[in-house]
């Protein structure tokens, strides 16, 4: 074998692991067509954030106007862009030199799987014990006339000024983030929805409150609406919907949903069956082919298709073909819709603890007002807490702008079975935002 494991994709589903086996003593290479690190590193989560954090600032800021801020600054657009790259940009070309010298072999291009053993690169085949797909997702297009002017959302990660009139084709996590950072500057925003609601999967009560807050700002919704063309005019683009609706825009984001990276990588090949939802696994993520697993949002799964859910699996799949015989367990799962206020959640759903009343009672917790000067006069901060018969946490969803730190304490908690005995064993910083929370959810635990 030239390999004891070939990775298909560079970005977190894989990297965790070819790591872990080389520093195993593994023979390892890497598969990537594009960039080095995946979507993430380089034109997903992390450029987000790095363009989130003064949209953040200036959301707080504006919450102290009266009580000692009289103005809050501008965003400058291009600068923070420059900012991005000057933050992204050095990540993919650092990861391939560092991949480098831990001894493991990129091969750049196209991975195509020719048998359970083989992938070929650039006209060249490699044989190897193991074979991990970990080629993600790409965004869901749009069959409609001017199509052509519809962006992405690695494009509008990239674009060099903020438009002045923005549509967005879609409400879900992508569209809601980006119209955010839109409205925080003033531009106009529309959202064009096929269904009634934006979000679906987050809680009806925490969204309702971020669109009236974005429709405060501006942002009108357009729900039950069907996007059959996009046209250009001498003023711009006119988004055309199915009931009539034109909307005058400068730029149009498609955000309709994001679909597995199954095609061309030779998957028909060995069998191996896979839809725009993802490659079927077992319980070890291995294909209907032994030796071949797969990793990441490419996995046809009802896990949330995150980063972190990436990076988990990659640590398992190291493990299994390091002898681990054991099928995979996932804790709970947190996700985040990194608006402003964000919202997030794990386990239990606040819908599920509502439709089973049997089986679980929720109760919510008005910790923004309860705590006002350590959560900074974010007076509608609050979570809903869903716990089991026995009183136990195994659910949370949270509207706040520390949503995201709120959600991975609170995932402990749920993961860890906490009881109110075992919070009363450890010590927190006061008077932190975090040690308020807890406060107010100890005596919600069981006690023993």
């Amino acid at each position: 074998m030239d390999f004891d494991v070939i990775f298909i994709g560079s970005g977190h589903a894989n990297w965790h692991a070819a790591v872990t086996l080389k520093q195993a003593g593994k023979k390892v290479a890497i598969v990537e067509k594009d960039m080095v690190g995946g979507t993430c590193t380089n034109y997903g989560c992390d450029a987000k954030i790095a363009l989130d954090g003064p949209f953040q600032l200036v959301e707080q800021l504006n919450r102290f106007k009266g009580s000692g801020v009289k103005e809050t600054p501008a965003i400058n657009w291009p600068e923070l862009m420059a900012y991005k790259h000057q933050m992204i940009d050095p990540l993919a070309p650092s990861m391939d030199g560092l991949f480098g010298q831990m001894g493991i072999t990129m091969l750049k291009g196209s991975g195509v799987i020719t048998d359970a053993h083989t992938v070929m690169v650039a006209g060249e085949s490699y044989k190897t014990d193991y074979i991990v797909i970990g080629t993600g997702q790409r965004p869901a297009t749009l069959d409609i006339e001017g199509k052509e002017y519809v962006h992405d959302s690695r494009e509008f990660l990239d674009i060099p000024d903020m438009p002045k009139r923005l549509t967005f084709i879609g409400s879900g996590v992508i569209a809601m983030e980006f119209a955010a950072m839109a409205a925080t500057m003033g531009r106009e925003v529309h959202i064009v929805e096929f269904a009634d609601r934006a979000l679906g999967a987050f809680p009806k009560t925490y969204v309702d409150r971020l669109q009236a807050k974005l429709e405060q700002q501006g942002v009108v919704f357009h729900f039950n609406e069907a996007v059959t063309a996009v046209t250009k005019t001498e003023g711009g683009l006119t988004v055309t919907t199915k009931n009539g609706l034109n909307i005058e825009t400068d730029y149009v984001l498609g955000a309709t949903g994001r679909i597995a990276n199954v095609e061309n990588i030779g998957l028909e090949n060995v069998g191996i069956d896979a839809s725009r939802r993802g490659i079927k696994v077992n319980d070890h993520l291995q294909t209907s082919v032994a030796s071949i697993f797969a990793s990441g949002d490419v996995i046809d799964k009802t896990q949330p298709k995150l980063t972190p859910t990436a990076t988990f699996e990659s640590n398992y799949i190291a493990d299994v073909i390091l002898g681990n015989d054991q099928p995979i367990s996932y804790p709970a799962i947190p996700s985040v819709v990194f608006t402003m206020p964000r919202i997030s959640q794990v386990g239990v759903s606040v819908a599920t603890a509502t439709a089973n009343p049997d089986e679980y009672r929720t109760q919510v917790v008005p910790f923004g007002k309860q705590l006002a000067f350590e959560f900074k006069l974010a007076l509608d901060a609050e979570a809903t807490l869903v716990f089991d018969k026995a009183g136990y946490l195994v659910g949370a969803s949270v509207y706040a702008d520390d949503a995201d730190d709120l959600i991975n304490l609170i995932t402990m908690i749920i993961n860890g079975h906490f009881t109110q005995r075992q919070l009363n064993q450890q010590i927190f910083a006061f008077p932190s935002a975090t040690s308020g929370v807890i406060d107010l959810l100890r005596s919600l635990l069981p006690k023993d």
